[in-house]
């Protein structure tokens, strides 16, 4: 059966309920699953948990879901440029699992390869390590022992993703930053959608540059992006 859907609507048939996980793509506004984001506001469901690097912010990205109330619980690394999230957080509406960047990566790739839980260093000793089980291994200098926290992998009901170009296969590739949090966000869902700038025949992606292979994607759309840019910096023009 074909993979390459009509609309992000259609590629969302079927598979969307209250009270799911998602798994998000993207770093701040680079490489985030736009239209699929806009298809699950429309959609109306209600109560989801993302797990996303961020929350977007206020008219774009997952800050559309934050605006319409869908969203019940974040689990991210980064929450700012979004006032509603803030103002949702601060009143005890939203629920946040706060997660060091890179901890919260590696936790997407692990439930992508099937790893329930793995050990880091990152977070010991502070608010993150509350709760969460200690143990001690020998990497420090002549064996010494070091204390690590466990982190449990992330299995999501649905994952949603942008790529740059992919076949039909769903073998993708993303561009620069867009390659930061896709490919662990597809990795972990049960159903991947993704959507993507340009669809290719098979055979046309060099094997050697591809991202994502297609075994982790169950369906694609291509669409038109926005692409917006979350804060523009520019220098002063010099006098003439």
């Amino acid at each position: 059966m074909s993979k390459v859907y009509g609309s992000a609507a259609e590629a969302l048939d079927g598979l969307l309920r209250d009270d799911m996980v998602i798994a998000a793509g993207g770093f701040g506004l680079c490489g985030i699953p736009e239209l699929l984001l806009s298809a699950i506001r429309d959609s109306g469901v209600k109560d989801l948990t993302f797990a996303s690097n961020n929350a977007g912010v206020d008219d774009f990205g997952i800050g559309i879901l934050l605006q319409t109330r869908q969203v019940k619980k974040m689990m991210s690394s980064y929450v700012g440029e979004n006032a509603e999230f803030m103002r949702q957080y601060l009143s005890g509406e939203l629920e946040l699992e706060f997660n060091p960047q890179g901890t919260l990566a590696e936790r997407m790739r692990a439930g992508g390869c099937g790893i329930p839980g793995f050990y880091t260093k990152t977070g010991v000793g502070t608010q993150i390590a509350e709760g969460k089980d200690h143990k001690e291994f020998p990497t420090g200098p002549d064996g010494a022992p070091e204390t690590y926290i466990m982190e449990h992998g992330i299995f999501a009901d649905l994952s949603i993703v942008k790529a740059w170009k992919a076949d039909t296969t769903g073998n993708a590739i993303f561009r620069k930053t867009a390659r930061n949090f896709n490919p662990p966000a597809a990795m972990c869902g049960r159903t991947c959608v993704m959507e993507v700038e340009e669809i290719v025949e098979p055979g046309t992606l060099d094997p050697d540059n591809i991202h994502l292979p297609g075994i982790y994607v169950h369906r694609l759309i291509q669409g038109e992006h926005e692409k917006r840019i979350e804060q523009r910096t520019v220098r002063k023009r010099e006098e003439a």
